[in-house]
């Protein structure tokens, strides 16, 4: 049974230690929270079990992957395995941006948020170290909510969502201490930590 807006949150998890912590976040501020993931062509198929793990050792209320095929349109090493993956950080936009990716993942988490009458959605971007991926900027999460909130029948209504990045300013060791503070337990259940997909 869906509860009173304002209550449910959809949380993005991709299985890393990001977005595990912003799961514990999101709990810890009192939100019922929905995982989503998405199988979107990526070539390792290792985080896709590490977040359902993540979301049912962390107590989400339910977990849903949406299949997309963002490898169908190239342009990125994470996808086309004609593109290798760089052993070391590039200038620029590097070749692991997936084009569009978080644009898709929060279009379609607006539309499982509405269904569910959630008023936030929480994604682990990261602006510290963004590694120059465009949609992890504050600038682009406060562009896309704008569009949520015009978009959506929950925003016409006068109810409009939140996109939440409570990591978006912090460090990867704040990011590890603020979840060890909440619990999660970077060592179990397949949390990948960076460098491991």
């Amino acid at each position: 049974m869906i509860e009173a807006h304002g209550k449910n949150a959809v949380v993005l998890v991709s299985g890393g230690l990001d977005s595990a912590t912003v799961l514990a976040m999101a709990q810890a501020a009192g939100y019922r929270c929905y995982t989503l993931s998405f199988d979107y062509g990526q070539r390792h198929r290792a985080e896709l079990l590490a977040a359902e793990r993540v979301a049912k050792d962390l107590g989400a209320e339910m977990h849903k992957v949406v299949r997309l095929d963002l490898g169908s349109i190239g342009g990125s090493a994470l996808t086309d395995s004609s593109i290798q993956v760089p052993e070391q950080e590039t200038e620029g936009i590097p070749i692991t941006y997936v084009p569009a990716r978080n644009t898709v993942f929060l279009a379609i988490a607006m539309g499982w948020a509405e269904v569910l009458d959630a008023s936030a959605i929480f994604i682990g971007v990261n602006a510290v170290d963004y590694s120059g991926y465009p949609d992890c900027r504050p600038e682009y999460i406060a562009a896309f909510q704008s569009l949520a909130n015009l978009a959506t029948r929950a925003g016409v209504e006068g109810k409009p969502f939140q996109i939440c990045t409570p990591l978006i300013d912090l460090s990867k060791s704040d990011i590890i201490r603020a979840g060890l503070e909440l619990g999660v337990d970077y060592s179990k259940n397949g949390i990948l930590l960076p460098g491991e997909r």
